[in-house]
């Protein structure tokens, strides 16, 4: 298997044991079991009890189901009282998402009408455009770009000539709209990032050219790393319209280490008893604009090597799970006060300009609202936390192991209750590979380190 740009995954062998925490599976109410059939007997928990471990084969496919995290004792990511997930889980295996349910079994005012506007299209799939899409911006131009950049991985699905034949009419679409649009696009960079914002359009603009050129010759091979390359401008462009961070964060929270804008970390994580997969490297990206204390939490932690050492303690084809320390604490114990540190759910929600804090979607009324971080791409990384309190979150992350096909946007358990913060954007791939016991050797920030305010790790003790 190849390795993604700057990242490396080796092949070899090995295996350890992991304690989960983590989204878990749980039984629900038999009366409503008995209706709906035995294959629905489960339904998705985000954290994992202590003592458990999960043995599923490791392939190196993407798999469409995944949960967060779980608690001592029962179940913390499982709903386990929820026939809200039940719901969807027949929405999954139907391909009909349901919806119309809580967390408790009441009626919500179920409008498939409704949904079917929210799920409309194929959904964005890729973390990268996930991560633009979440950029506190509004310059309409820029997005002309980026939107037939993004659909050359559609125009390469078809056969033959035609796959050509529509990348072609994809670059010029987008080199038509930067043209076009190069004035508004240039009015929107924030003025201290000016000069740099010209350079990366006009790198742009000479790369639209290029990939007509490759598209006219035929040459299928060079598309794909040609699009990469214009969408990362494309990104540092809009990346350079962001001036400062946009709001205020909550009082309560403003001495927590907070992320103002994004930061980048590789995780190495040393696979065991795996004759395909030896070691890998996943670079992941914590988006602080939309998640600025659950990432700032996490990037603390980095920083002080927390997580160095630790084993998966999750691994079950939902999510891959880990983060609970060892001994009877479930999360960082700040040495400095010698008390568990926690963090409070935190939900941006699309057209809104700041996070809502401390109850999930749903338990706000806001059942049709879109996330700006939605479960979409496989690799989403988001908080584990207790079932019922939704402040309990401390050091437990997951990444989950699905697309969204099944699972749009709102058409899942996940988003509005689960704080999503990031996203693995190399080698996310290989999260499927990874099993209980495997050892997370090193993560390391590589970028984004200016970003975090209110440091702990400085601190000793």
């Amino acid at each position: 298997m190849a390795a993604a740009a700057f990242f490396s995954c080796h092949y070899s062998t090995s295996l350890l044991t992991s304690r989960p925490n983590h989204p878990t599976i749980s039984k629900t109410r038999n009366t409503f079991l008995n209706h709906q059939k035995s294959s629905l007997l489960y339904h998705f928990s985000p954290r994992q009890q202590k003592g458990t471990t999960f043995s599923q084969q490791c392939t190196s496919q993407k798999h469409p189901q995944s949960t967060p995290k779980e608690e001592k004792g029962g179940s913390v990511f499982s709903l386990k009282k929820s026939a809200f997930s039940i719901a969807l889980a027949i929405g999954l295996i139907t391909t009909v998402p349901t919806m119309g349910y809580t967390a408790y079994g009441s009626v919500v005012n179920p409008a498939l009408s409704d949904l079917a506007v929210l799920i409309s299209g194929p959904p964005i799939k890729d973390p990268n455009a996930l991560l633009r899409y979440a950029l506190p911006i509004n310059n309409k131009a820029i997005r002309e770009v980026q939107k037939p950049l993004e659909d050359i991985t559609e125009s390469l699905k078809n056969s033959g000539s035609r796959a050509l034949d529509s990348v072609e009419r994809n670059a010029k679409q987008a080199s038509r709209s930067l043209k076009q649009g190069k004035a508004m696009i240039l009015s929107g960079i924030a003025e201290s990032k000016k000069e740099n914002g010209i350079e990366l359009l006009n790198k742009l603009e000479v790369g639209l050219d290029e990939l007509q050129k490759i598209a006219e010759e035929k040459n299928r091979e060079a598309v794909l790393p040609k699009q990469k390359e214009l969408l990362q401008y494309v990104g540092s462009v809009e990346e350079d319209m962001v001036d400062g961070f946009p709001y205020e964060v909550p009082e309560e929270y403003k001495s927590m280490p907070l992320l103002k804008g994004r930061a980048a970390v590789d995780m190495k994580v040393k696979v065991k008893d795996n004759p395909n997969v030896d070691e890998c490297i996943f670079r992941i990206v914590l988006d602080g604009y939309n998640a600025p204390v659950t990432a700032g939490n996490f990037l603390d932690l980095v920083q002080r090597h927390f997580y160095d050492g630790m084993e998966i303690q999750r691994a079950d084809g939902f999510v891959v799970q880990t983060g609970d320390p060892e001994g009877p604490a479930e999360g960082f114990i700040d040495p400095s006060t010698e008390k568990p540190r926690t963090v409070p759910l935190e939900i941006m929600v699309d057209g809104e300009k700041a996070p809502v804090y401390g109850e999930t979607l749903e338990e706000l009324g806001l059942y049709k609202a879109q996330t700006k971080l939605p479960f979409n791409a496989f690799g989403t990384m988001a908080m584990a936390r207790d079932e019922f309190e939704d402040n309990s979150a401390s050091s437990q992350v997951f990444w989950l192991l699905k697309e969204s096909e099944l699972t749009p946007s709102q058409a899942n358990i996940l988003d509005g209750r689960y704080a999503v913060f990031g996203y693995v954007t190399e080698n996310e791939d290989f999260l499927a590979d990874l099993k209980v016991g495997d050892v997370i050797t090193s993560m390391q920030v590589v970028s984004g380190l200016d970003n975090l305010v209110n440091p702990t790790y400085k601190i000793a003790g």
